[in-house]
């Protein structure tokens, strides 16, 4: 008896392989070749054991759910703190262009002498 384990391209008998890689089944009806190039791997298997197997890998996955909640959280946080740092950073390194805006009219300029005080842009704003 032959194993459970066959490449693409090799003669089979009669039975149900799965190619857990790309998740293809193949249902020979009578003895043939399994398709794809040798490095397709299929395993021959009944599906009374696939549907055997079926609640066993539901426990696991009930099993682990908890763990994957807990890790996605971490992640999501992670990346909202890392992303606020790196916005902050950028910010910090900003040198004053902004493509939003267009400055059609051109940009107001300063004039000689004078420097930009928080009480007197606060006046000219009123």
């Amino acid at each position: 008896m032959k194993g459970l384990k066959h490449r693409g391209g090799e003669e089979v008998k009669k039975g149900t392989y799965w190619n857990f890689s790309n998740g293809d089944r193949v249902i020979m009806e009578k003895d043939g070749v399994l398709p794809g190039d040798r490095q397709a791997t299929y395993y021959k298997g009944h599906p009374i054991f696939v549907l055997m197997a079926a609640p066993i890998l539901g426990l696991v996955y009930a099993v682990f759910l908890p763990f994957i909640g807990i890790a996605s959280v971490i992640t999501m946080v992670a990346r909202k703190l890392m992303g606020g740092l790196a916005h902050e950073a950028s910010k910090a390194a900003s040198f004053g262009w902004r493509p939003a805006e267009a400055y059609l009219a051109g940009k107001e300029k300063k004039k000689e002498g004078e420097a930009e005080t928080p009480e007197k842009s606060k006046e000219e704003a009123a």
